[in-house]
């Protein structure tokens, strides 16, 4: 059985800095891509981040770029989400997931997996 079990989030002033965990189960995590993604509330769904499967090259969209960074944890199943200068509109549950369950972040904005963790939440304070 597929499992994402998202961990690390909290409270943070505002430029603080935070890590967050992604332990997979169910399935070998290093062969496929991940993405982090976070909801605020009364807001969609917004992609932020992803690792691919195949040659470890890694994704940022706008909002996050030099401030965040992913990155594995080589055969513990794991990938982070390093968080630096946060901002009080990075507030939000934020969640990983195998975008397309396959090994690339093509797409990773529009993901198509039902896997989904319980999330974690991030509270930026200003």
């Amino acid at each position: 059985q597929v499992q994402l079990v998202e961990s690390g989030g909290g409270l943070v002033q505002s430029g603080g800095s935070l890590r967050l965990s992604c332990v997979a189960s169910g399935f070998p995590l290093d062969s496929y891509s991940i993405g982090w993604y976070r909801q605020a509330p009364g807001k969609e769904r917004e992609a932020i981040s992803c690792i691919s499967g195949d040659d470890g090259q890694t994704v940022y969209t706008e909002a996050v770029k030099g401030r965040f960074t992913i990155s594995r944890a080589a055969g513990r199943n794991t990938v982070y989400l390093q968080m630096t200068n946060l901002k009080p509109e990075d507030t939000a549950r934020y969640y990983c997931a195998t975008p397309h369950d396959d090994a690339y972040c093509a797409g990773f904005e529009s993901p198509t997996t039902n896997d989904w963790g319980q999330g974690t939440q991030v509270t930026v304070s200003s």
